[in-house]
């Protein structure tokens, strides 16, 4: 079943307004869980704030929110000095421009959300939008006050919907040139690169979820399921496989090797 959206508001392009609903399109509640228990009695371990050098627990009113400008010297924030500078938030998707699909780096993107029109009468309007970005082969850029922030916004056509992205902030993405103009550059032997990508077509296949499945999740499922029949779970851990480093490396023996032991 599709969760419920947690955001309604419009989706507007110059004088086309739709009405339209944003879900998450990732979750988290599937994951494995802990709590921490007292062994001895069995109860919940609760967690609270300690003052680091009286080591008294903090009171709830005396709580506050500090920006350090020094060792142990912090800049007291109010809660209604936060609350001042916070955006508003406007229930209004409009698209300010639309940039090339394949000009936005992977690096910028955050966090996916699904949009899709609200009632039946925007639906139109809403699939207008969306093929034409398709077949101009453009996504469209916005801004939205999202988790008390604004965040620009990519919105991307796909399949009957759209999947609106907030995109990372200027400060966030790191220079690839602070990593990699060190680096050498050069196409490698063409032998070398034959037999390379000989290898890895034979390493592709089509792209399924399963491929991500998380092993230790479903060992723990496993060994829960276990314990709640009373049984003890005896796991095997698993034996990484380390790659042994070597001073001389031969790569084209190393790939006709791959080759061979593929075959």
């Amino acid at each position: 079943m599709a969760p419920r959206s947690y955001w309604k508001g419009y989706l507007k392009l110059s004088l086309v307004t739709c009405p339209v609903a944003m879900m998450p399109a990732i979750s988290e509640s599937e994951k494995v869980r802990f709590h921490t228990i007292n062994r001895k009695t069995g109860n919940r371990v609760v967690s609270r704030y300690v003052d680091s050098v009286t080591r008294k627990p903090v009171d709830e009113d005396d709580e506050a929110r500090g920006y350090p400008r020094g060792e142990d010297d912090y800049v007291i924030l109010e809660e209604d000095e936060i609350e001042a500078v916070a955006l508003e938030s406007t229930r209004t998707i409009d698209i300010d421009v639309f940039v090339p699909r394949d000009s936005i780096e992977w690096l910028w993107y955050d966090t996916p959300h699904y949009l899709v029109p609200d009632d039946k009468v925007g639906e139109e309007a809403f699939a207008v939008i969306r093929e034409a970005m398709t077949d101009n082969g453009v996504v469209g850029i916005s801004r939205l006050v999202m988790y008390r922030r604004e965040r620009a916004v990519m919105l991307e056509p796909r399949d009957q919907g759209i999947i609106l992205w907030t995109l990372r902030y200027g400060d966030e993405v790191r220079d690839t040139g602070d990593y990699f103009d060190g680096l050498k550059g050069g196409k490698p032997e063409s032998a070398q690169l034959t037999l390379m990508k000989k290898f890895i077509k034979t390493r592709t296949k089509k792209w399924d979820k399963s491929i991500a499945d998380d092993p230790v999740q479903d060992k723990l499922l496993d060994i829960i399921a276990a314990k709640k029949k009373g049984r003890k779970a005896r796991p095997v851990k698993a034996k990484a496989e380390e790659a042994k480093p070597s001073n001389v490396i031969n790569i084209m023996d190393a790939l006709k090797a791959s080759l061979a032991k593929k075959k």
